[in-house]
């Protein structure tokens, strides 16, 4: 396996560099040259939204999303409730579920590039936002106090982290009893090799280090939580597919 410092530090090189790109471009595949565009692999984007969603944001937060898939689809969003968004990067799920949760409700942003930040708030403050707040920060080291938010929302970003137990452990510590855990990422499939596990590229690509579905459900059951759903959508790499991951804190 890779080792953890240099991974991390290379997911947030390329970040930081993805967000000036998506400063300058909009309405491209936004996903860079290296971001599993290519032979045998899908290009992550926001192909997953509805054009009338895309209608709704600004250009630089749509050529920022990178993720795999829509988990606004999935998070059954309600008025009056508080979201966040694990690496909230433009901010594109964040305006979205702004508009869906209201004036009422409230939705953070946590990111860990200075660089995604700006690009989120400028989009936030071109979007007219007034309900939502970026934060700095890791998943794995959520800058907010236990049983804070309703639901917990994250596109393509888990499988990017170097520790995810950690990770899971912690959108349950901030999770309401009751509250709902609706992300999309990638997960492996069980014979994924281990020279693609071990190829940086491939990592900061949001393919090497995804968990099979098996450990994405038993991950997530250590954390305390319940009704685990993994759902794949559909490939994208030929030993890797997006998936819809759903699962609930106790109420009690």
């Amino acid at each position: 396996m890779l080792e953890a410092e240099v991974t991390k530090d290379a997911v947030r090189t390329k970040y930081r560099e993805l967000a000036l790109i998506a400063v300058e471009e909009s309405g491209e595949c936004g996903c860079g040259s290296s971001c599993g565009c290519g032979a045998g692999s899908a290009c992550f984007g926001p192909g997953d939204y509805a054009d009338q969603d895309l209608d709704l944001v600004p250009g630089a937060a749509v050529a920022a999303s990178l993720g795999c898939g829509n988990p606004l689809a999935v998070a059954a969003l309600r008025a009056g409730e508080t979201v966040l968004d694990l690496g909230s990067g433009g901010g594109i799920d964040v305006l979205l579920s702004a508009r869906r949760v209201g004036a009422q409700g409230k939705v953070y942003g946590l990111d860990m590039t200075d660089e995604m930040l700006r690009l989120a708030c400028r989009n936030a403050a071109e979007a007219g936002a007034t309900n939502v707040e970026f934060l700095k920060g890791e998943i794995e080291d959520i800058p907010l106090p236990p049983a804070s938010v309703d639901v917990v929302i994250s596109n393509c970003v888990i499988n990017l982290s170097t520790d995810k137990a950690q990770a899971l452990a912690e959108a349950a510590r901030v999770l309401r009893p009751g509250g709902r855990f609706a992300v999309t990422d990638v997960v492996a499939d069980a014979d994924l090799d281990e020279a693609t596990r071990r190829d940086l590229e491939a990592w900061t690509g949001c393919i090497a280090g995804a968990l099979t579905r098996d450990q994405y459900r038993d991950l997530l059951e250590r954390a305390g939580f319940g009704d685990v759903e993994v759902t794949e959508t559909h490939r994208v790499h030929p030993r890797a597919g997006s998936a819809i991951i759903r699962a609930r804190k106790p109420a009690r």
